[in-house]
């Protein structure tokens, strides 16, 4: 089932050209994290969703216009950073995820996919970085890799935006609009194997990554064991797994394009409206 939420704060079950919207049969009041993350927080299961009638509720033509981030506000959002070799060996990194451990993002970094990355600087590379994304469907604390996919409610595309500065990586990554996420979420049960699913990235119709998830140094089941082992995660978390070779510079005027086989395509523009020099971001220096 694919899952999208609208800009008026409703959620669609998405079926091909056309969407059933759910809200009202599921009895949601969504909060400023969007309809799907009050569903996740109610103890809203994929089982609910499937016993479903569809067929009771009127269908409309999907317009992707209208589609907001699936969740508006995840509690948090975890990065994976250096989690594909190829990716290591582009950067010229000695270390991987294994060392570096996971990072957070800022939950006000997520957009959807009618809104745009906004660049922060108009004198630093700002890039783009595809990634699959998990979303958490019940809580795990310290869960063993063997049981790890039993707390996975669904998967999407993610961008992880990157401004390419001296600053950690929670900062970097944390800007307002870097990381768009979308377009719905497919539960796991039409995910047979997380691990195996084609990943490209595009920017202006470039192909510049393109990857399989086998690819990945901490499978998703590994992610969210080692995670867990740092940090509760609640449903409607991110995990942001990484992003393998091909990162590059995007800018204004641009459109940055992320597709996982079976989950859907991710499209936002770019934009410098509101950029300013690095030498003048806040703070003394």
């Amino acid at each position: 089932m694919r899952l999208a939420s609208t800009v008026d704060a409703r959620l669609h079950v998405v079926l091909s050209d056309r969407s059933v919207d759910v809200t009202d049969a599921l009895g949601l009041r969504p909060g400023a994290g969007g309809p799907l993350l009050a569903f996740l927080d109610d103890g809203g299961s994929i089982a609910e969703l499937q016993a479903l009638d569809l067929d009771a509720w009127p269908s409309q033509p999907l317009d992707v216009g209208r589609l907001a981030a699936p969740i508006a506000r995840p509690g948090k959002v975890v990065g994976a950073p250096v989690n594909y070799r190829d990716h290591q060996a582009e950067m010229g990194e000695q270390r991987t995820i294994a060392d570096y451990g996971v990072f957070l993002k800022a939950s006000s970094s997520v957009i959807g996919p009618a809104e745009q990355i906004r660049l922060p600087y108009l004198d630093v590379r700002t890039d783009h970085e595809g990634e699959l994304g998990v979303v958490i469907g019940r809580t795990a604390s310290r869960v063993p890799a063997e049981r790890a996919l039993a707390h996975v409610f669904g998967y999407a595309p993610v961008l992880d935006i990157t401004v390419r500065s001296g600053e950690d990586r929670s900062t970097r990554k944390s800007f307002d609009t870097f990381t768009p996420f979308g377009p719905w979420v497919t539960t796991a049960d039409e995910v047979p194997d997380p691990g195996a699913l084609d990943l490209r990235c595009w920017v202006d119709g470039e192909l510049r990554q393109h990857a399989s998830t086998a690819d990945l140094l901490y499978d998703v089941a590994e992610l969210i064991a080692y995670t867990s082992h740092v940090m509760t995660l609640h449903p409607g978390d991110i995990i942001a797994t990484g992003t393998p070779a091909g990162v590059g510079p995007i800018a204004a005027g641009q459109r940055v394009t992320v597709e996982i086989e079976g989950l859907g395509r991710l499209d936002v523009g770019v934009t410098d409206d509101g950029a300013i020099a690095y030498a003048d971001r806040p703070g003394p220096r």
